[in-house]
């Protein structure tokens, strides 16, 4: 977009662009997601999230105190549909280096899943299992995945209501196999911020229906549930998000995280008690 002769926009791009700097370089320091002579493999679907992520990674990366390389990869799933000639343009323009990795991932899924039976969660092992092994083959020391505070907040209530678990998307993750480290640079970021700096940057936005895929309903109506809160409780989300940050073990109820059972009341508490009864 030619912002020259619209100075609003200008400024509101120019105040998005610093506060999701700000917030994603806070993130980077906090968990070390990135350091010096690191490789990172920045994941890029084609959705608002990753191409944000790709812009403020690229805009740190010129001015970091540490030096660091950057290549985008995406993954052609073969959905049918697919606008293969996008994101190789666009990141041409850039003069950033890049992979397309094939992988027909999407026959694989419509061969298990039964039909009208959401795909989303086989076609992302799928797609981790293909980003994974790939990494490995350029070198990559780090898998950048644009993940963003409300996707955190969002797999929490997922997995509370749904799954039984007090668990999230981590900023930082080791993979199973221990060979791989996840990092989510954009997990201090509100979507809304990514969303409304996407729209000003004109990014060329390839949707993920392509595959045919039922909506993920339960994530949609945490998503609502959410939203609905912030709107009428302004910064309850921020409050939640800061509640992850600091979690009491003691205070919970996971006998594997705190030692209930060894819990008993200290010599000197004890004492005091038989004194107090005399």
């Amino acid at each position: 977009m030619d912002l020259s002769n619209q100075p609003k926009a200008k400024l509101e791009l120019n105040k998005l662009q610093k506060r999701l700097r700000r917030l994603t370089g806070q993130a980077i320091s906090d968990f070390n997601m990135i350091e010096e002579g690191d490789k990172v493999m920045v994941c890029l679907s084609g959705g608002k999230d990753s191409y944000t992520m790709l812009e403020i990674l690229r805009n740190l990366q010129a001015s970091a105190p540490i030096d660091f390389s950057i290549v985008a990869v995406n993954l052609d799933q073969k959905q049918p549909g697919f606008p293969e000639h996008i994101l190789p343009a666009y990141l041409e323009t850039l003069g950033v280096d890049f992979h397309i990795l094939e992988r027909d991932t999407y026959s694989i899924v419509k061969e298990i899943v039964p039909e009208g039976k959401t795909t989303c969660g086989l076609c992302s092992r799928l797609r981790r299992g293909s980003l994974y092994g790939f990494a490995e083959e350029i070198g990559a020391t780090k898998i950048a995945l644009g993940h963003h505070r409300d996707d955190i907040l969002e797999t929490l209530f997922l997995n509370m209501f749904f799954g039984g678990k007090m668990k999230s998307m981590p900023p930082k993750l080791l993979s199973d196999n221990g060979k791989h480290v996840v990092i989510r640079p954009l997990a201090y970021c509100k979507e809304k911020d990514i969303e409304a700096f996407a729209q000003l940057k004109e990014y060329p936005i390839i949707p993920c229906n392509l595959c045919g895929s039922q909506e993920n309903l339960q994530r949609q109506v945490i998503k609502d549930m959410l939203q609905k809160w912030d709107k009428d409780f302004p910064g309850r989300t921020d409050t939640m998000f800061t509640a992850l940050q600091n979690v009491v073990p003691s205070h919970l109820a996971d006998t594997e995280l705190f030692d209930f059972k060894g819990l008993a009341q200290s010599e000197g508490a004890l004492n005091r008690l038989n004194v107090i009864s005399l």
